[in-house]
């Protein structure tokens, strides 16, 4: 797991401060675009890196890890630099799109090499290094554009080519060694899987669609409801990414020694309760870092946790193939959640927004009281 975790920091190091920093000031400073067709060309993004994900995980499963990560890798790295010289708006988007489908493999890959054993402690690891790099990436990316775009640009490109390099040294092997199914047979295969665990898939789409709906309204929210500066609110995001971080490895063991459900229950619930109690009562600075504290906690418990338990319906022979059509069906709420967080505070005010995506949560932890879990054989410590 070493080399692939490595490969994975970088990329989403690369990708977040392309994301978050790089593509909407740039876009916007240097090449002149409306920042409606910046946020078109960020949403291509997505959506081919999720639409993707399927079809990367079916081609894993027939050709070798080494040939789909590199050639993802080596389109990434050709959106990524079309995107510096993208003077029309039709070029940037596409620029965009194509590095959405380059970083498709990688992720897929790391989360077929999960073993069996310790599953949720390796969910932890897997989380812990793509929020590191996905947080890491903007704050650097700030620094450097204060003196220049172009090494700012030329930066992430040697990163992007760098990640591109050591996917050579991986091992020229498929994430299986049996022959490979018809795709008919393989999503016939899937869709058995989806029937058997249908009462996850809500949960798929809701967790990532109640995180997304607060991406585009937070900054309006703490400034406007909670009266913090820019540099606070830096703080608050500092203190949940923080937590967060520290606490994915010892979550994900805890969950591994003593089962998913309550740590499930537990994280959905306080995570709804902690947004309830920021949208209702807008606490000052302090208090609202001692929140984003707990938030960060209760989501740190959520995630090996529920990647663990999807991972036990996973077929064993179609991995790829399996973990593209998860995550494919968990990047529908990103795709969706940020537009309806947006439209929702435009209507009702960001107050609203942050209450509705904390009732969300608070469902999801009550539903999971009551889920059957012996009902799936998988889950052994349910």
């Amino acid at each position: 797991m070493a080399l692939f975790s490595i490969i994975l920091f970088l990329v989403e190091f690369v990708r977040g401060a392309a994301l978050i920093s790089f593509i909407p000031i740039y876009g916007e400073k240097a090449l002149g675009l409306s920042l409606g067709i910046i946020g078109i060309a960020i949403t291509a993004h997505y959506v081919t890196d999720t639409a993707l994900k399927m079809f990367i995980g079916y081609l894993l499963d027939r050709f070798s890890v080494r040939f789909v990560v590199h050639t993802g890798l080596f389109i990434s790295f050709v959106g990524l630099f079309l995107i510096h010289y993208a003077s029309y708006a039709w070029v940037f988007i596409v620029a965009a799109a194509i590095y959405g489908i380059g970083i498709s493999p990688i992720w897929i890959v790391c989360l077929t090499k999960v073993s069996n054993e310790n599953r949720a402690t390796q969910m932890g690891l897997l989380y812990t290094i793509w929020l590191i790099g996905l947080g890491a990436g903007p704050v650097a990316a700030n620094f450097i554009m204060d003196v220049s775009y172009a090494f700012t640009f030329w930066l992430l490109v040697g990163l992007s080519l760098l990640a591109w390099f050591l996917s050579l040294r991986i091992t020229n092997v498929k994430t299986t060694d049996v022959k490979p199914m018809p795709m008919r047979e393989q999503f016939s295969l899937l869709f058995d899987r989806l029937k058997q665990m249908k009462l996850l898939l809500p949960g798929m789409v809701l967790q990532t669609l109640g995180a997304s709906m607060l991406v585009p309204i937070l900054p309006g929210f703490a400034e406007a409801e909670l009266g913090l500066s820019s540099t606070q609110y830096s703080y608050l995001l500092m203190a949940g990414g923080g937590f967060t971080v520290l606490g994915l490895i010892p979550m994900g063991r805890l969950s591994d020694a003593l089962g998913k459900k309550w740590f499930l229950v537990l994280g959905f619930g306080i995570f709804g309760f902690g947004l309830y109690s920021i949208a209702t009562a807008q606490p000052g600075l302090w208090i609202s870092i001692m929140w984003a504290v707990v938030l960060g906690i209760s989501y740190a418990a959520v995630l090996p946790a529920w990647n663990a338990l999807l991972a036990y319906y996973v077929p064993p022979m179609q991995q790829g193939l399996g973990w593209g059509i998860f995550s494919t069906v968990e990047g529908i709420g990103v795709m969706i959640g940020p537009a309806l967080g947006g439209v929702l505070a435009s209507w009702y005010g960001t107050s609203t927004t942050v209450l509705i995506s904390a009732i969300l949560f608070a469902v999801i932890g009550v539903f999971y009281i009551f889920f059957p879990f012996e009902a799936f054989k998988g889950e052994r410590n349910a």
